[in-house]
């Protein structure tokens, strides 16, 4: 999931949860898959493979599975995965963004709108609500790979157009087209990234209270654990003291 960056902490805190790591690997395997299909399976000749590398390593996914997939891209049996784009509301009027890999687009878009709708949300046509966000770069680093003076400047000096830090890490965003570009600048500053992925950035946040937070979080976890969804982007913003209500 990504909305605001304060919800970095549900992401850590379900991705601790064993239940959800087998779901998690499912994906990052997934897209490495994909990424190796796409272009050359050689990480360093492959902007996206080497991102999908990374991110999975961030998880601690193990080398052999890595391997796996990047080999599945290879063999004439492997599944035709195809990117697939929905767009829709959530409560409060939330927009949201759904981005799937699948291979079987009639039973993703039967699960997905089944998600939606039994938990408060509509999904829409498409283009409905991505006029509302940005599509970006967004390369994310561990709190741990500096402060915020330290990554501002990095981030400056790679060409990045924006940085967001917290105490759960820094984003830093780039125009589409230079993402891979930025990418590779700031490794040998900051060593490598947890993720470095074309991204929605919202233009405008909508406020989120407890009641419909709830309600919100319920449906990004619904569209979760479904292993068809890699991310689900929106443009909601929660309290730190609703936050803490809801746990």
């Amino acid at each position: 999931m990504a909305g605001h960056s304060k919800f970095k902490n549900i992401m850590h805190r379900k991705g601790a949860q064993d239940k959800k790591r087998s779901g998690m690997f499912s994906k990052l395997s997934r897209e490495i898959t994909v990424a190796a299909k796409m272009g050359l399976p050689d990480p360093d000749m492959n902007p996206r493979l080497r991102a999908a590398i990374n991110a999975a390593k961030a998880q601690s996914m193990p080398k052999d599975n890595i391997q796996r997939a990047v080999d599945k891209a290879s063999k004439g049996d492997t599944e035709n995965y195809e990117e697939i784009r929905y767009e829709g509301f959530g409560p409060a009027g939330v927009s949201l963004i759904i981005e799937a890999l699948t291979d079987n687009r009639n039973r993703t878009a039967t699960n997905v709108r089944t998600a939606v709708s039994k938990n408060g949300g509509n999904l829409g046509a498409s283009g409905s609500v991505s006029h509302g966000f940005d599509r970006m770069g967004l390369i994310n680093y561990p709190a741990k790979a500096g402060d915020a003076e330290k990554v501002f400047e990095a981030a400056l000096e790679a060409g990045a157009e924006d940085v967001t830090s917290s105490e759960e890490g820094h984003e830093i965003w780039t125009a589409q087209g230079d993402l891979h570009e930025v990418a590779k600048a700031l490794e040998p500053v900051l060593g490598e990234a947890e993720g470095a992925k074309l991204a929605w950035r919202p233009q405008t946040m909508v406020e989120v209270g407890e009641e419909d937070a709830a309600k919100l979080f319920k449906l990004i976890d619904a569209l979760d654990d479904d292993d068809d969804v890699q991310t689900v982007w929106g443009n909601y913003e929660v309290s730190d003291e609703v936050m803490e209500k809801l746990g």
